[in-house]
């Protein structure tokens, strides 16, 4: 998965809080959004499984079609 600095359109770089822009010198949190309405997703964790939740009447998403979105702090 690369994702692309929402203000300067480079890769940003994993951390273990989210990531990092490089050039922009900025810190962003990963959001995990719904496919369908685009709607953050409420992340349901229980024996060592991450499920993706949406509230919005899309039920469970599949981890394959989960959007994650950089998100500034």
């Amino acid at each position: 998965m690369e994702l692309n600095c929402p203000i300067c359109a480079k890769p940003l770089v994993a951390t273990d809080n989210g990531a990092h822009c490089e050039s922009c010198k900025k810190d962003f949190n990963i959001e995990a959004r719904c496919p369908d309405c685009h709607k953050p997703l409420e992340v349901l964790k229980a024996c060592g499984a991450v499920d993706y939740f949406c509230q919005n009447g899309h039920g469970l998403i599949s981890k394959k079609r989960v959007e994650f979105v950089p998100v500034a702090d």
